[in-house]
């Protein structure tokens, strides 16, 4: 009997998973054909189009796959990727994925911590943006516009081409692209002068679910201000950005100083704490936490590199870490002046003398699977703290590991929590950003790795933010929750994560989706949901 039963459950799972790819199947051609009998020019959008029979589609959907992670034969995979060239190919996409039940997953740079802009459980298509990247840079005004796809080098770049004085605050990695980082606040070494990348944008061009284009005016204050910081993939497509440009001087000053823990390292990241959110704007010192071989043949320790730009001359610098940080020990010879633009190479790690076209290359130095996680703290860390931190570096699989303390203050604290999503702002003196990197093959050793940076995370609750454990989207981590893959998603459910992201501007972001986005088109794991008032105030 058991047999039998046995027996046709596997029959009718066959049948079940039969059915589905083939109204998968029938949903893929069906979307091709919408696709090119709705374009103004099938010719133009067929060139675009990548199906799993074309010869370019492995080469496409893995050129902006930034974590390896997501790169095996389980790994669900689109039914198409859309490389838009124009803004009516990105409209047309909407219409026929909409119609033919296809999810969309918006591609700019790829590296959605959790791969959430390739990857779904249900069928799916890709839109990349790397042909939509142009810039316009309008020296006389201080300002810009950036399409989605183009990445933040691509944007340093065409800055630099035209001022020497002029840059904009937006993160280290050049390879990221602007659309997604823009959408989820984007921090730097400039924020504590300038503010978030999102706290500069000053118009933005956006294509909804019905396939209009809006700009500010047309959108309304609401939606402008639930893409600046509500995350990405929520709202519709943002295309484009107009941003406001910062005045740096022609010269600044960078130092890259590592101590270990036998060089006190530990006493010198306590001390860190009390001047990193409080010393002058012009200057941000972030830690570097990661394991380095010592001395001692074998053994490895725990290394704190401070990394530092300053907007202004070496003497000065020198002045102000005397008088602010004299613990660190710093000289002039471990200072180094540059422009700008030369600081981005820096900051980032590329080797001095590089030329400043790497910043054009979208592949970025290597790639590596890897987890990552975010916390924020508010009081500092005591030593006892950090040396048990320092005792997690020390497992086996702490060797990937890599924390980053990065401070806040200055412009920061200026600006209100509901200025716009983000609202990680004033009573914050660092952010910690987790990595692990996963240094051996299978899937056993991946949850290894994975694991420990769970239990480090554990570790560190006593240490960070509470009611609620915030953390920064743009750092995307499916542990803090996530949404129904399919049906409805409930506020109370979102708001598990939501509120960690953004705290009580999570509210103000589900009332602008269900405003937008009421048939909740643009959705993935953690995008905003839309909800009726009676939903949410039962929590069904």
């Amino acid at each position: 009997m058991a047999t039998a039963i046995s027996s046709l459950v596997s029959i009718a799972l066959v049948f079940l998973f039969s059915f589905v790819f083939a109204t998968s199947a029938d949903n893929h051609e069906n979307f091709i054909q919408c696709l090119t009998s709705h374009s103004m020019n099938a010719t133009s959008i067929s060139q675009v189009i990548y199906t799993p029979n074309n010869s370019s589609y492995t080469s496409v959907l893995e050129f902006s796959l930034q974590n390896p992670r997501f790169l095996t034969p389980d790994t669900p995979k689109p039914l198409v990727i859309i490389t838009p060239l124009y803004e009516s190919h990105i409209q047309v996409a909407i219409k026929c994925g909409r119609n033919h039940g296809l999810q969309i997953r918006i591609r700019s740079g790829g590296h959605d911590y959790e791969g959430l802009s390739y990857v779904s459980h249900v069928p799916f298509f890709i839109l990349d943006l790397i042909n939509i990247r142009s810039i316009s840079v309008d020296v006389e005004n201080s300002t810009a516009w950036v399409q989605s796809g183009a990445t933040l080098g691509e944007l340093y770049y065409r800055i630099a081409e035209k001022s020497k004085t002029l840059a904009f605050p937006a993160g280290i990695c050049s390879t990221v692209g602007v659309g997604g980082y823009f959408s989820g606040g984007g921090y730097g070494m400039l924020h504590r002068k300038f503010g978030l990348a999102a706290d500069n944008v000053i118009d933005a061009r956006v294509i909804d679910g019905n396939g209009r284009i809006l700009d500010r005016e047309s959108m309304g204050e609401d939606l402008f201000w639930a893409i600046r910081g509500g995350s990405g993939g929520s709202f519709g497509v943002v295309i484009a950005w107009k941003i406001n440009l910062v005045q740096v001087p022609s010269i600044v000053t960078l130092f890259r100083v590592p101590r270990t823990l036998e060089q006190n390292a530990t006493m010198l990241v306590h001390r860190w704490q009390y001047i990193a959110d409080k010393i002058d704007n012009n200057l941000l010192i972030s830690v570097i936490l990661n394991t380095v071989n010592s001395s001692e043949e074998g053994n490895r320790t725990v290394q704190a590199t401070f990394r530092t730009l300053f907007l202004g001359k070496t003497d000065e610098l020198l002045s102000l870490m005397q008088k602010n940080f004299p613990e660190l020990g710093l000289v002039k010879e471990d200072c180094i002046e540059m422009s700008w633009i030369e600081s981005t190479l820096f900051v980032y790690g590329f080797p001095n003398g590089s030329s400043l076209d790497v910043l054009l290359d979208r592949t970025p130095p290597s790639r590596a699977a890897f987890k990552g996680k975010s916390d924020y703290v508010k009081e500092p860390i005591s030593e006892i703290g950090l040396e048990g931190l320092w005792r997690r570096f020390f497992e086996e699989e702490g060797a990937g590991g890599r924390l980053i303390f990065f401070p806040y203050g200055g412009k920061m604290n200026e600006i209100p929590e509901a200025e716009t999503p983000f609202p990680h702002r004033a009573g914050n003196i660092f952010h910690i950003s987790y990595a692990v990197t996963i240094l051996e093959e299978g899937v056993e050793a991946s949850n290894r790795y994975i694991d420990w940076i769970r239990r480090l995370y554990s570790y560190m609750a006593p240490y960070v933010s509470k009611s609620p454990r915030e953390a920064y989207a743009n750092y995307r981590d499916l542990d803090i929750g996530q949404n129904n893959d399919k049906g409805k998603t409930s506020y109370a459910q979102a708001s598990v994560w939501g509120v960690k992201y953004f705290k009580n501007n999570f509210d103000r972001l589900v009332q602008v989706k269900t405003m937008v986005d009421p048939g909740n088109y643009f959705r993935h794991e953690q995008s905003i949901p839309p909800v009726s008032p009676w939903w949410k105030k039962r929590g069904n």
